[in-house]
């Protein structure tokens, strides 16, 4: 109380605003904002096809030997303790033989960093790499963690197109016009998120000419590796680290639909040690040194999970993923207003594009997803999250009955809301 008036105490804190500016860029934001918006008296399921975690569906359960992996982990008591910050040995050497069975160098456990998932391998990368004056090249589309990442590390983020007409391939015109003496690395995500899309032997060789010309490194988010159904295997972009350096980033939580275990990896595909010589390796090992590592048990079954999976899990994973890819490409032509540029043929999307004037009173792909959660309790993404306003990501990893279902809601909300119905 001074003169009469009550005086508000100041306190010496606030909260960041860069994070809330950063998070709400990020594809878990944006879902859960529009989950904020389902109708509760609608009593049918809700259709999830924004984000790429099928585990809840029986049909995508892991493989009873990796969940036999975490048990016989626990049981042991040898993986109770702390971890090496960088990983535990047995883990490290699991993740680099795995690995090499597609490369032509062997990986080194030392090429290893394990993380807490594929988040904690983007995060460890960015902010190493992030200096004073320093820009990175992201793809549009993308996965807009990396653009979170890099604002709150001060690093200029620069946008190169992915190329619908050529199957999502890099613009690397746009790539080379973009860079200057202060880029650093570009990133590609192959299987892509978010077009579906897998790039071929020759492009990924190009991308990597490009990267060696421009004096930059490749970091390629791998995270979907090996879910790859259409003409065009998938190939690690590891194969061309002899031409410039990679830094790959993946995880098990995709390809063993386990991405609750929260078990990633970093690893260096440098044979000519550009990385190392530049103290990028230095460098991850402090970040690793500050930062949370992922837990010791998870660790401790990764070799059995590794090793042990049988070709046939994979096999009926893809086959599934494949179906799905199918009924979602072939129920979308049917769609009014919505138009799917090429199938998908790898990952868990398909990026489409929504034709405003088919519409009475949709505004932009914000509007859509907000009024389809509303009136169909179907969630989407709209395509402004990963860099591509008026589109649309569609994930289409769902159980099969729920997706044939979302497609017939996602008709039905195009129909209602178009002029010619």
């Amino acid at each position: 109380m001074e003169n009469g008036l009550t005086v508000k105490k100041r306190w010496g804190f606030q909260g960041n605003p860069e994070l809330h500016a950063a998070a709400e860029i990020t594809i878990r934001g944006v879902l859960t904002m529009l989950l904020s918006k389902l109708n509760q008296s609608d009593t049918r399921p809700v259709i999830p096809l924004g984000h790429g975690d099928p585990s809840a569906f029986p049909c995508f359960r892991t493989s009873p030997i990796a969940e036999d992996a975490i048990i016989d982990a626990v049981r042991s008591a040898k993986f109770n303790g702390y971890s090496s910050t960088v990983g535990i040995p047995p883990a490290r050497k699991a993740v680099a033989d795995y690995l090499s069975q597609d490369l032509p160098n062997k990986l080194s456990p030392d090429d290893v960093f394990l993380t807490v998932g594929c988040t904690q391998a983007i995060q460890t990368i960015i902010t190493v790499l992030a200096n004073p004056k320093a820009n990175i090249l992201l793809p549009k589309p993308g996965f807009p963690y990396y653009e979170a990442v890099a604002q709150s590390c001060h690093l200029e983020a620069r946008h190169f197109d992915l190329l619908p007409e050529k199957n999502w391939e890099v613009d690397l015109d746009a790539v080379e016009a973009l860079a200057d003496e202060n880029t650093v690395a570009m990133v590609i995500i192959n299987p892509g998120n978010p077009c579906g899309n897998v790039f071929t032997h020759q492009h990924l060789q190009k991308v990597a000419e490009t990267a060696k010309k421009l004096g930059i490194l490749v970091i390629s988010d791998e995270v979907y590796d090996h879910l790859a159904f259409g003409k065009n295997p998938f190939v690690p972009m590891g194969v061309f680290g002899s031409i410039a350096p990679v830094v790959t980033v993946g995880s098990i939580s995709k390809r063993w639909i386990v991405p609750g275990w929260r078990l990633g990896w970093l690893v260096i595909n440098d044979p000519n040690g550009i990385i190392k010589e530049h103290g990028i390796i230095e460098s991850i090992t402090g970040y690793l040194n500050i930062s949370c590592d992922p837990p010791t048990f998870i660790q401790g079954a990764v070799p059995n999970i590794l090793a042990k999976t049988k070709d046939d899990f994979f096999s009926k994973i893809v086959n599934i993923i494949k179906g799905c890819a199918d009924t979602c490409f072939e129920g979308i032509k049917d769609v009014p207003g919505v138009i799917c540029p090429s199938k998908p043929e790898g990952s868990m999307f398909v990026m489409v594009k929504l034709d405003l004037s088919v519409f009475e009173d949709i505004k932009d792909d914000m509007d859509f997803c907000i009024k389809i959660a509303q009136e169909e309790s179907v969630l989407i993404l709209p395509g402004g999250c990963v860099g591509l306003k008026n589109w649309l990501r569609v994930t289409f990893a769902i159980e099969p009955t729920y997706l044939e279902d979302g497609i017939k809601r996602l008709k039905a909300f195009c129909e209602k809301h178009s002029k010619k119905k």
